[in-house]
């Protein structure tokens, strides 16, 4: 992947600068667009379009730096490094996304009390030099499992020879034995299996029936080719077949993405798809096995409403499935967007890290025909941003703004807040909060693996922060973030 040169200062954030990718709508001091150079929170009731504005400094007028994306919870990328580098393999540099890297760890942003988002923003800067970090942290509401609405749940599940690989189809049973347990009686699941042509194993079957649904995982068997496209389509059918306008519909694929029958690309998957996609049916891909079509199943995750997680191992499959999707089946907000407006006359230039394909041109921020990102209950989203400051720079540094549908009427609203220069931390590594110097050892470790460097970290000094925040942060993930930055530098 090829950078635009930036000319930054040397440090940590010059080397952030030049490792950031630069596609449409990151942003940097090269491609600036109108917006507001500070926007207020506020709720709408339709839409609206972007407000040109401006910064006056002396005579010279200057327009607001923008930089715009559809929100993403994906995770997969991070379990995929995650299982290479346990086998010690280094990952496809391909497969490596710095925001999803980000996105797998804890945050500790407020809640807000109804059921949109709190915007956090904060940052540090980098030593004594005008280079900083950006944080910008978006937050849902937790729900528990017994407040939510009822699901109409509808599984494809790949069972082609591909799935063979020892312990992969039983890691899918096991995920759904363990979820059918968790389920409520006024859920409903189908169940479709998938190799040369999709297989209806069971119809739209309520939970008080949960014996008939754990027959159904017990049969799955294994044989023939990967037509992900017949067993998706029969899924959507029977997912729109029994659509309840009261209740979550959403599709779960489960597979190892290698398509090697029907149609394998994802946009004319996506196409064949899209008309019950656009009926409030959101798409989860969850990723297995050893050989993985990422871009398949990120790729119709992303353009399908919908998320993508990766699983390897039964503790993973007991936090997907066991844990965490009983209480993030429903969605808080649809086509979610972030636009980060950077006051001109504080900063230089900037660079978002990561979300390189979920970038959007600042238009279509309000433009709510564009897709954005599907948010659950209890979910966080973090960007991180280098930038480089004016020598001098004070007063309002940037403002985030999040936009989002509600899910059931399409209502868009809004909400937001701004960060001033003197609102910065001191210093990254000893001022700055714990959770942010987390996120920026996730992201350098991400970068490093893509690009064989990452701020001007190496990975001995990227391990010693991870150690050291281990014990502060007293969070297992930490731990095993250290942990897998040292396997790292054992097959680097």
């Amino acid at each position: 992947m090829k950078f635009r040169p930036i000319a930054v200062g040397v440090g940590l954030a010059g080397v952030l600068l030049l490792a950031a990718c630069g596609g449409p709508g990151g942003g940097s001091s090269g491609s600036e667009a109108k917006a507001p150079a500070h926007v207020a929170p506020r709720r709408d009731s339709s839409p609206e379009q972007p407000r040109p504005a401006t910064t006056r400094t002396d005579s010279e007028t200057t327009t607001a730096q923008v930089s715009t994306f559809a929100l993403d919870v994906d995770t997969a990328s991070y379990g995929y490094a995650r299982r290479t580098l346990a086998e010690g393999r280094w990952p496809e540099a391909g497969r490596i996304r710095p925001e999803e890297f980000v996105n797998s760890f804890r945050q500790d942003y407020a809640q807000p009390a109804d059921n949109g988002f709190t915007v956090h923003v904060d940052g540090a800067r980098m030593g004594e030099g005008d280079n900083a970090v950006v944080r910008v942290g978006l937050q849902t509401r937790a729900s528990e499992a017994a407040a939510r609405r009822p699901a109409n749940l509808t599984f494809v599940i790949d069972v082609s020879g591909s799935m063979a690989e020892p312990g992969r189809l039983d890691l899918v049973r096991k995920s759904l034995h363990t979820l059918l347990d968790q389920l409520a009686p006024g859920d409903q699941v189908s169940i479709v299996a998938f190799s040369d042509q999709g297989t209806l194993l069971a119809s739209m079957t309520p939970l008080v029936s949960r014996a008939e649904l754990h027959a159904a995982v017990d049969s799955l068997a294994i044989g023939g080719g990967t037509n992900l496209e017949s067993g998706l389509r029969l899924g959507y059918d029977e997912a729109a077949k029994a659509f309840r306008a009261a209740a979550t519909n959403r599709v779960i694929l489960l597979s190892d993405g290698l398509a090697n029958q029907g149609d394998t690309q994802w946009r004319s998957l996506l196409d064949k798809v899209k008309e019950q996609a656009g009926k409030q049916i959101t798409l989860l891909t969850v990723g297995v096995g050893r050989e993985y079509g990422d871009e398949l199943m990120e790729q119709l995750a992303d353009n399908a409403d919908g998320a993508a997680v990766y699983m390897s191992t039964e503790e993973e499959a007991t936090k997907i499935f066991g844990n965490q999707l009983t209480t993030t089946i429903e969605l808080r907000a649809r086509d979610a967007k972030a636009q980060v407006a950077f006051n001109p006359r504080a900063v230089e230039s900037y660079q978002l890290i990561g979300y390189d394909n979920r970038a959007l041109a600042a238009e279509e921020f309000r433009d709510d025909t564009k897709d954005g990102g599907e948010i659950g209950p209890g979910h966080s989203v973090t960007a991180l941003y280098s930038v480089k400051l004016k020598p001098g720079a004070t007063g309002q540094l940037a403002a985030a703004t999040v936009r989002w549908q509600d899910p059931d009427t399409r209502n868009p609203a809004e909400a937001g807040k701004a960060v001033d220069v003197g609102d910065l931390s001191g210093d990254l590594w000893s001022k700055a909060p714990v959770r942010l110097q987390v996120d920026v050892v996730a992201a350098a470790f991400a970068v490093y693996m893509r690009d064989r460097e990452a701020f001007g970290l190496d990975l001995r000094t990227l391990a010693q922060h991870a150690g050291r925040l281990s014990a502060a942060a007293e969070d297992p993930m930490v731990t095993e973030l250290s942990s897998l930055i040292g396997k790292a530098a054992e097959v680097a």
